[in-house]
């Protein structure tokens, strides 16, 4: 099958890409760089012309809530429509577990009209909805680092390994269209306070924990990002995968 992958450079996309390769599929990775815009629709028809499948993996780069929300619902019509013109089967989207339960959340309620517009673009569907990835948790604690302490809320996660979401995604792009959603997320729950701690406990750099219910950007997040008791695990748990990165 010819699949494109919207986002086929990133962090997702691109190992989405190298596992469909692997699996004989003719994966072709679309972005900026290769000559697509998704926000202008320019280049969408060439790359689309002859997919089979199209798996969205791309990302707002911002964070905002009017940015973001141009972002995905502009980016879905177009890719919609595209879709339609070139006779594409089925639509693969990521999105993020717990999204549509924090309606405070701008950027959640971006991915939650991104959802709803990919429903809608008459193209049969399927949404994988992941936890927050492991390689996440470095950033969230340099941004809420003050000095020597990094502030952390005690928010249960139960994050996963982008290769882990990368599989999933690319099991979806060759399956059947779902037209409904499937939640993923790693094997073990951890509060976010203490997965900073697993991370120093690894790669000690002189800073310290401190539990802060109102520190960075999970502060004020309701216990709904670790999925319910039918959400799909992974395998790999967040110690193993520190010791190989």
């Amino acid at each position: 099958m010819k699949i494109v992958v919207i986002g086929g450079t990133g962090l997702i996309g691109s190992q989405v890409v190298a596992r469909l390769r692997e699996r004989g599929h003719e994966a072709v990775a679309a972005s900026p760089s290769t000559g697509v815009d998704t926000l202008t629709g320019e280049g969408l028809a060439p790359a689309l012309k002859g997919a089979d499948v199209v798996v969205d993996v791309s990302n707002s780069p911002s964070f905002e809530a009017g940015p973001a929300l141009d972002f995905f619902t502009r980016t879905a019509r177009n890719v919609a429509d595209a879709e339609r013109d070139a006779g594409v089967r089925h639509h693969v989207a990521l999105s993020i577990v717990g999204v549509d339960q924090v309606p405070d959340y701008g950027y959640y309620r971006a991915k939650v009209a991104q959802e709803e517009a990919v429903r809608g673009g008459g193209v049969p569907y399927s949404i994988v909805r992941a936890t927050q990835f492991f390689e996440f948790v470095a950033p969230v604690m340099d941004l809420s680092t003050q000095g020597g302490e990094v502030r952390l809320p005690s928010l249960p996660l139960r994050p996963i390994a982008s290769a882990d979401v990368a599989a999933a995604v690319a099991d979806a792009a060759q399956g059947a269209p779902s037209n409904g959603v499937r939640d993923i997320a790693g094997p073990e729950v951890h509060r976010l306070d203490r997965l900073g701690e697993i991370t120093l406990a690894a790669k000690p750099d002189g800073r310290s924990v401190v539990t802060d219910e109102d520190a960075g950007l999970f502060a004020g997040f309701p216990d709904v990002l670790t999925g319910d008791d039918t959400v799909h695990t992974a395998a790999t748990r967040y110690e193993d995968w520190l010791r190989q990165h």
